[in-house]
C-alpha cells in the first residue's frame, strides 16, 4: 500500500514551527493593548485578541509570559485593547518592538487620552475596550488574560490593519450601498 506525504506530525517533526506557519495563515485584526498603574505604562501589539462573550462583555488577550511587560499587565488588571485602523501599521510595529522607539516616545505620538481608568486610549482607534483582567490562566507560554469591559468605544469609518503571512494588510472597509 502506497502512501502519500501527510501533514500530520510525528515526532520528528518541528511541531512548533508547523503550527506557527499554519497560524501565519489565519489573518487577525492587530491591536495595540495598553496598560497603566502601579507597575508602570506599557503597550504591546497582539494579534491573539478574541470575544469570549457578551454577557458580561469579556475578551480574551494572550500575551507571551517572557515578555518583559507581562508583570505591569498581571500587576496592573486595567488595560485598553485598541483596535488599530490601517493607518496605524507604523504603531503596530512601535509597540511590536519592531522599531528601537523606546516605550515613552510610543505614548508621546499624537493620538494617546487617558482612559476612564488612566489607562492609554487610541483616539482614532476603531474601536477601544476598556476593562478589567478578571482572570489570568497560564497555558504553554503564555497568559491568557480575561478582560471584563468597563467602557467601548467605536468608530464608524477607518479602514482596517491585520496581519497574515507574517506582514501588516490594510483592509479597506465596503463603501455604504
Amino acid at each position: 500500500m502506497s502512501h502519500t506525504a501527510s501533514n500530520a506530525l510525528t515526532p520528528t517533526d518541528d511541531a512548533r514551527a508547523n503550527f506557527r506557519q499554519a497560524l501565519a495563515h489565519l489573518p487577525a485584526a492587530v491591536n495595540v493593548i495598553t496598560t497603566d498603574g502601579p507597575l508602570g505604562r506599557c503597550g504591546i501589539t497582539a494579534s491573539a485578541v478574541c470575544s469570549v462573550t457578551d454577557a458580561p462583555p469579556t475578551v480574551l488577550v494572550c500575551l507571551n509570559r517572557s515578555s518583559t511587560m507581562h508583570s505591569a499587565f498581571e500587576g496592573n488588571r486595567r488595560v485598553c485593547i485598541n483596535v488599530l485602523p490601517g493607518e496605524h501599521e507604523d504603531l503596530a510595529k512601535h509597540f511590536a518592538g519592531i522599531t528601537t522607539l523606546p516605550m515613552q516616545a510610543r505614548f508621546a505620538l499624537p493620538g494617546w487620552l487617558h482612559g476612564d481608568s488612566d489607562v492609554p486610549v487610541l483616539r482614532d482607534a476603531l474601536a477601544s475596550i476598556e476593562g478589567n483582567i478578571v482572570e489570568m490562566k497560564e497555558v504553554g507560554s503564555h497568559s491568557v488574560m480575561f478582560v471584563e469591559a468597563t467602557r467601548i468605544r467605536v468608530r464608524q469609518d477607518g479602514d482596517g490593519l491585520v496581519y497574515f503571512s507574517r506582514n501588516f494588510h490594510r483592509i479597506s472597509r465596503a463603501m455604504a450601498a
